[in-house]
């Protein structure tokens, strides 16, 4: 009776732990969204209130007028998904070959590859920005893409993933007169799914989220993303904030809804991703 009693007691604990941690980061989201609904004589009335006297659309208005977001978005899906095919492509092809072909040089490779993630982002900035230079890339979208592609968490994650499938399938599809290709995109892309979706989500978020690259990379206002055109309304001397915090929620809203269609999908990555076939 009693151990049934600590049980319960230790889960409601846990329980209130973790809503209390879940309302930490829950609340800065609230606030934003909150604050996007109030006029600018509200953001910074004393006492701070975090619900809306006057709740107002205003700023969304003003926020879409002022702001071309349809350039900025057309910009950032482009990048977004077409590194995210790419990346899932070159992930799968690298992990394939890193887990299936047994040539020594190969290991050297992937220690390489996974030394590179000890590297703080700012130290190879400089080589790869002299790169995009020299192929002509600056202020392009491509320089945006092309840098993007390579991922070592990604080639790692099919690499362990790959590592799971027994070799005697790719055997018997060699028996039967498959090629490295029709294995690769027929056989083995296929069962490792749930680490292509999963990539996936990670790669189209980073991208949509990026700041810093595209920072240093573009220059034409026609070429901007989302995030450096959110920059680009905070000034030296003053933050229309308004604008910031209305079109900071509008932003969101692509990723928002990509989630709400791809739930699914979300959802059985979780659930099928530790299933070794």
């Amino acid at each position: 009776m009693n151990s049934k009693l600590n049980d319960k007691f230790a889960t409601t604990m846990l329980t209130t732990a973790l809503f209390i941690v879940a309302l930490m980061y829950l609340f800065p989201i609230i606030w934003l969204l909150l604050s996007s609904f109030k006029p600018g004589n509200e953001l910074f009335s004393y006492p701070l209130k975090i619900f809306p006297e006057n709740p107002t659309l205003e700023g969304y208005a003003y926020s879409w007028q002022t702001m071309e977001f349809i350039k900025y978005f057309v910009n950032t899906l482009i990048v977004a998904v077409v590194t995210t095919v790419l990346t899932v492509l070159a992930s799968a092809s690298c992990g394939f070959a890193l887990a299936k072909y047994n040539y020594k040089w190969l290991n050297v490779f992937l220690i390489c590859m996974l030394a590179t993630t000890m590297l703080p982002t700012e130290v190879i900035m400089n080589p790869t920005f002299s790169v995009i230079l020299e192929l002509n890339l600056y202020d392009s979208l491509a320089g945006l893409v092309i840098p993007s592609i390579s991922t070592a968490t990604g080639i790692f994650m099919f690499r362990q993933y790959f590592m799971t499938v027994p070799n005697d399938i790719l055997e018997s599809a060699r028996i039967d007169g498959a090629n490295e290709g029709k294995i690769f995109f027929q056989l083995m892309l296929p069962i490792a799914k749930p680490v292509a979706i999963t990539l996936a989500i990670f790669s189209f978020q980073w991208r949509w989220n990026d700041y810093i690259w595209p920072l240093i990379v573009l220059s034409d206002p026609n070429k901007y993303t989302v995030q450096i055109a959110l920059r680009s309304i905070v000034g030296a001397d003053n933050i229309d904030w308004v604008l910031l915090l209305s079109s900071s929620i509008i932003s969101l809203v692509p990723m928002i809804i990509i989630f709400i269609v791809f739930q699914r999908y979300i959802m059985d990555t979780g659930a099928t991703s530790g299933i070794k076939g």
